[in-house]
């Protein structure tokens, strides 16, 4: 796996797509602060140290952690991006070029970085009472992809009851993490609603009249709408409620919500596919819906309708309960399930799916197909498709398609696809008073800390009470001077907490900034918040995170109705 250097802004080096779309709308990037560094030999050395043919192939290494990429090439495509001859050599040679001088990020230029795309909302009272078993939400990101490949989505449902919030994880690109994110709650809603209230959307399109709005959106400023799409996705949008109306004669006025989750997260990824091979006259258009199609991304959706909470998941991002015991102290409790090679379920659905003869190429190194970690996912029909089928949209699509030597690479030992599926998993859990929050994360957070520290961190920042366990060190030789330093900086914890005001932002903090000790390291902070877009990646993921808190009063009472 190497560095792949790209265009240079503010002087210094950055790793951009092949395939750029809607650069400019996204979070705002760390490099805002790279001319603070004053020694930014690192950047030079490690920018001018690998060159790479191809932004989409990523290559194995030595020096760089594998299980950090969604994708492993083939070996055949390993020319496509290597190293430099003797560039470990270069790299010392030049540490001697000049006087390293430290340099760290100050609290307020850390804090800029972390606060960039924070947002918030509070369900609004009714009546001096909030009737709502959702008090609010905090959402969050940091990139470390350019552009960051994870989007969020949060919304009220206006025709139905409940609130939608997902996260989704993009890989190969963030097309099709866009355009998921836009998407999937309206076909979760039009799945949701009933037969009565389909027919009126569609008699009002029909004659022309003003639509009833489905969703009330909750979004950062930079979690934007595709303009040039919109109509496209209407239109699919349309037949697909259609097709209810056409199979609901509105008999049963009951809707099963696990059901209607999954016919949405099927039916959208057919959809996706679908625009892709009819393609668009419109050479923009049919580009976008081609980007869409060959990238992929996972998605965690929860649907919170009182006490009735329905997590649905595809991929590897989870959601985890916050749970308050009663003696104060913290419990996780996961509520979706990954589905990789560590899920041995997963493993066996998809050796039951293929032929016997495949049982030992259908997942190699822990990847499907030897290529992608998750086993669920949208998008990806180059896991999905013929290859007969791709062979031909390739060949007729666009040349800045036809030219990407990514989407004409077929995976091998590929014989009986699809290989993915986007159908997600569903878990149910009734609400209890004891029930103070939900966690929904992409990987990246989840590959930097353990579940039980994640639901501790929020439980504290939310309650103000902070559960004291004895100091771990982990096997380390700490000096007295330095375990007083950690009962110092423990002592000073419950003022410090509140430099955030929002909760995402301060599990992101810890995530980033923990050290061996378990506590935010300022120097560990700010060298990771300083590293250039080429190497971040090689340390850690995107992180996106919602942070949802129930409000115990209103789900209490719904216990006491019963």
């Amino acid at each position: 796996m190497c560095v792949c250097p790209g265009p240079r802004r503010i002087g210094i080096p950055v790793r951009s797509s092949s395939l750029p779309l809607f650069s400019d709308a996204m979070p705002a990037p760390t490099q805002l602060f790279f001319p603070l560094i004053r020694n930014c030999e690192l950047s030079r050395i490690y920018g001018t140290a690998c060159y790479c043919h191809h932004k989409h192939l990523c290559c194995s290494s030595s020096y760089f952690p594998q299980s950090r990429l969604r994708y492993t090439p083939h070996p055949a495509y390993a020319t496509f991006c290597r190293p430099k001859e003797n560039w470990w050599q270069y790299t010392q040679g030049r540490r001697y070029a000049s006087t390293p001088q430290k340099f760290y990020l100050t609290p307020p230029q850390v804090n800029s970085i972390l606060k960039a795309n924070e947002y918030s909302f509070k369900v609004p009272e009714f009546d001096g009472k909030n009737v709502s078993s959702v008090l609010g939400f905090d959402s969050n990101q940091l990139p470390a992809n350019a552009p960051i490949e994870d989007r969020r989505s949060a919304a009220t449902c206006l025709q139905t009851r409940g609130m939608l919030l997902g996260v989704f994880d993009g890989h190969a690109g963030c097309a099709c993490s866009q355009a998921v994110s836009e998407r999937l709650f309206y076909y979760i809603a039009v799945s949701l609603l009933p037969h009565e209230t389909l027919l009126e959307i569609e008699n009002a399109v029909e004659s022309g009249r003003a639509l009833l709005p489905i969703l009330q959106w909750h979004k950062h400023p930079n979690d934007y709408f595709s303009k040039e799409a919109s109509k496209l996705y209407f239109n699919s949008l349309r037949t697909y409620w259609q097709e209810l109306i056409d199979l609901n004669t509105g008999e049963s006025a009951d809707v099963d919500v696990k059901e209607a989750l999954i016919n949405a997260f099927k039916r959208l990824d057919n959809d996706i596919s679908l625009e892709a091979q009819v393609g668009d006259p419109n050479s923009f258009l049919n580009y976008l819906v081609l980007r869409v199609a060959f990238s992929g991304a996972t998605a965690c959706v929860a649907h919170v309708d009182g006490v009735d909470l329905h997590v649905a998941n595809t991929g590897d991002s989870r959601a985890m309960l916050g749970v308050q015991e009663e003696d104060g102290s913290w419990s996780a409790v996961t509520l979706s399930n990954d589905h990789n090679a560590q899920n041995e379920s997963e493993l066996e659905r998809l050796k039951l799916e293929h032929p016997k003869n495949e049982a030992k190429s259908v997942v190699k190194q822990d990847r499907l197909l030897g290529l992608l970690m998750p086993f669920r996912a949208f998008g990806d029909v180059k896991f999905k498709w013929s290859i007969d089928l791709q062979k031909r949209v390739i060949e007729s699509g666009p040349d800045q398609l036809n030219d990407n030597e990514y989407t004409k690479f077929i995976p091998p030992n590929y014989y009986t696809p699809p290989y993915l599926t986007a159908e997600p998993e569903v878990t149910y859990h009734r609400l209890r008073p004891q029930d103070k929050f939900l966690i929904l994360a992409t990987d990246g957070l989840w590959e930097t800390m353990h579940r039980q520290d994640v639901v501790r961190i929020v439980g504290e920042y939310l309650t103000g009470m902070h559960h004291q366990q004895p100091i771990a060190v982990g096997g380390y030789k700490v000096t007295l001077g330095q375990m007083h330093g950690l009962l110092t900086e423990r002592r000073t914890k419950m003022s410090s907490v509140f430099e955030d005001q929002n909760a995402a932002t301060h599990l992101i903090r810890h995530a980033v900034g923990n050290n061996e000790f378990g506590t935010v390291d300022h120097e560990r902070l700010s060298k990771m918040l300083s590293l250039p877009e080429e190497l971040a990646r090689m340390y850690r993921d995107d992180i996106t995170i919602i942070v949802v808190q129930f409000n115990s009063h209103v789900v209490g009472a719904y216990q006491n109705q019963e």
